[in-house]
Parts: C-alpha cells; sequence; structure tokens
C-alpha cells in the first residue's frame, strides 16, 4: 500500500507538470520492496513534498488529464489527501489502530471531489461511505465508488 501511495502522489505531480490531455504519463515512482518501513516513510514523505511544491508553483488555469476528471493543481492536492487520508486509515485498521481522517480535511476533500455526497453526516464518515470503506445509517456500503476530479465552476 506505501508504494500504491507513492506512485501515486508521483503520478499526481507529474500529471500537473507534464499536463497530458488524454493520457497518463511514462513516469512511474516506486519503493525498494526492500526497504525497512521507515525508510519507505520518508518516500511517502518525498512524494508528498514533490505533490505539494507543485501544487503551490501552478497556475490555476492550469488542467491536467485524469480518468476521473480532468482536474487543476486544487483537485490533484484533494486526490493526493484522499489517497493519503483513505490508505493511512486502512493501514491503520490492518495495524489494529483506531484511526480516523480529520473532520476539515474530510470536509475539504468532499467538497472537491465527492459533489454527490449524501449530506447530513459527519464529513469522514460520509467521506468513508463515499470510498467503500464504510455504512452510514440508512445507506449500504458501497461496492463501487469514484471521486470526480473535474473542475467545477
Amino acid at each position: 500500500m506505501l508504494d500504491h501511495l507513492a506512485l501515486g502522489l508521483t503520478g499526481y505531480t507529474g500529471l500537473l507538470i507534464a499536463r497530458p490531455a488524454d493520457r497518463y504519463i511514462t513516469l512511474f515512482a516506486s519503493l525498494d520492496p526492500e526497504a525497512p518501513i521507515p525508510a519507505c516513510l520518508e518516500g511517502i514523505r518525498i512524494a508528498t513534498s514533490l505533490l505539494a511544491a507543485t501544487v503551490r508553483d501552478t497556475p490555476g488555469d492550469v488542467r491536467a488529464w485524469h480518468p476521473w476528471g480532468h482536474a487543476d493543481a486544487a483537485g490533484f492536492a484533494a486526490m493526493g489527501s484522499t489517497e493519503l487520508m483513505l490508505h493511512t486509515y486502512d493501514i491503520t485498521r490492518a495495524l489494529g489502530t483506531d484511526w480516523t481522517p480529520p473532520d476539515n480535511l474530510s470536509a475539504a476533500v468532499l467538497a472537491r471531489l465527492f459533489p454527490d455526497a449524501p449530506q447530513g453526516h459527519s464529513p469522514v464518515g460520509t467521506l468513508l461511505w463515499c470510498s467503500g470503506r464504510a455504512a452510514l445509517p440508512g445507506l449500504p456500503r458501497r461496492t463501487e465508488w469514484q471521486w470526480d476530479g473535474t473542475v467545477r465552476a
């Protein structure tokens, strides 16, 4: 899962830099499968820093392709944040730790990537429902999902 995060964060960075209209980029970044966990976490920090710097330096009118909607820098920041929160949630669950994403960041990514999210629930509960990780009262757990990175006016 850590390798998936490194690949995704680096990929989002590359998409913002290359700005393709209809395809993935050809750069793939992976973690050393033999590296210890602390070194892998350093790789995640590097990939996160690369994405953050690219988001900061990308003009607001720039758009880049993603299979789930052409996005701007804010959209790619939301995608990276979503990946980090959801996979950290997954990892901590597998380790028996009770960690949940923060409500304020969950609310921000819901507003940007999940415009049809149900209202009236906690932001983190709604994010977990939108991503197929939990049920919400009155709503069954999703078995398929995706976000919408499209820039909306």
